[in-house]
């Protein structure tokens, strides 16, 4: 039984991202949550599609930019217009998560929300809204509830949660107090935390009434609980438009986890495995899709690759791609660009990104 009113739970999914790390296919007019890594459907469809028919469509709200609402919302017609929360530009997920907020607490200010990714990959729906409906019973007795993935490898491309004492159970699901966060650590330090048995990966959801997020706000970032503020008051209004664009070009860009979760008075997490796997790399996305026996994946519209005593590579690619005798690569080819790197170096895509910026090569981004 829960002890709350689920028609006050929201989920608000972030996805204004660039997913510069999935470059070159991912670009700036269509970002990695836009493109279909996986199967027919973007990133962004499965996000909704896995809180279907768990959460109505009026209680699903999108925060993106303003070159892909429109895209956005043709992909999923069925959700409301007005549940689009537009940022003039990106400022990280701190203010994102901020103004989504604002407007579903303008709706119902006793909401409790899930804050969700647009670029995660879930083997098990049906486990993870049973874990979604458990963390809302737990953030409305005022915790702020973050997901801990079962960790099973010791990886150096995620963020840990150390947990404490435990406080409950809510069906399956043990909660408990959740303790030191760290970010991306070094090998030997993920070695000691997957030893320790007592960490879990950060996925990045979290799951608290409205009203906490923003008194966590105000006490751990005041000058942003303001600056929000003052855009809340100009919801509905004729000046929202103007007041947002002001006060977007003020506003200090933090992540959600520096700004209020790893600082939060009242967290606890619940270690769930569910097959989860934040897709933001060539690497993670080379570790999702469906392998051949030599562990190569492809993508693709055009004739299947050549793989001639290859191993564990990704190949990307609508044309005819030959390779023999080489493993662990990634090659995306793309209409005007070749990339090729190893798949244990595919997290320095990004500075590649960065070098063309700096160049004036904006047209390959």
């Amino acid at each position: 039984m829960t002890d709350y009113d689920t028609t006050h739970f929201y989920a608000m999914i972030l996805a204004g991202g660039g997913g510069t790390r999935l470059w070159p296919l991912s670009r700036k007019d269509r970002p990695k949550q836009m493109l279909p890594l996986l199967d027919h459907r973007s990133m962004f469809q499965m996000a909704i599609d896995r809180l279907e028919p768990f959460l109505p469509p009026e209680r699903i709200f999108v925060v993106t930019g303003p070159d892909y609402v429109e895209t956005m919302q043709r992909s999923v017609p069925h959700l409301p217009r007005e549940n689009f929360i537009v940022e003039p530009f990106g400022r990280n997920s701190g203010p994102g998560a901020g103004l989504g907020m604002l407007h579903i607490r303008q709706r119902d200010p006793q909401a409790i929300v899930a804050l969700l990714g647009s670029d995660h990959h879930i083997v098990d729906v049906a486990q993870f809204q049973r874990v979604l409906a458990a963390a809302g019973q737990v953030a409305a007795r005022d915790y702020i509830v973050t997901l801990g993935i079962s960790a099973s490898f010791p990886s150096t491309g995620f963020g840990y949660i150390r947990r404490g004492d435990l406080l409950e159970r809510v069906g399956e699901f043990e909660v408990y107090e959740a303790g030191q966060f760290t970010e991306k650590p070094d090998l030997a330090t993920a070695i000691e935390f997957l030893a320790a048995g007592t960490y879990s990966w950060n996925s990045g959801m979290f799951i608290c009434r409205v009203e906490q997020l923003f008194g966590e706000l105000a006490l751990q970032q005041p000058v942003m609980a303001a600056q929000l503020e003052t855009i809340a008051a100009a919801i509905g209004t004729p000046d929202y438009d103007a007041t947002l664009n002001r006060v977007w070009g003020e506003i200090q860009a933090l992540s959600i986890d520096y700004a209020v979760m790893e600082g939060a008075q009242q967290m606890a997490v619940i270690p769930v495995d569910m097959g989860w796997t934040d897709v933001g790399s060539w690497a993670s996305l080379l570790d999702v899709l469906d392998a051949d026996p030599q562990g190569n994946a492809c993508r693709g519209e055009g004739r299947e690759p050549l793989l001639i005593d290859t191993q564990s590579s990704l190949v990307v690619s609508n044309r005819l791609v030959v390779t023999i005798g080489v493993e662990d690569l990634v090659i995306v080819d793309t209409d005007d660009v070749l990339l090729v790197c190893r798949r244990d170096r595919s997290q320095e895509v990004r500075e590649a990104v960065d070098r063309l910026k700096a160049s004036g090569d904006e047209g390959y981004l």
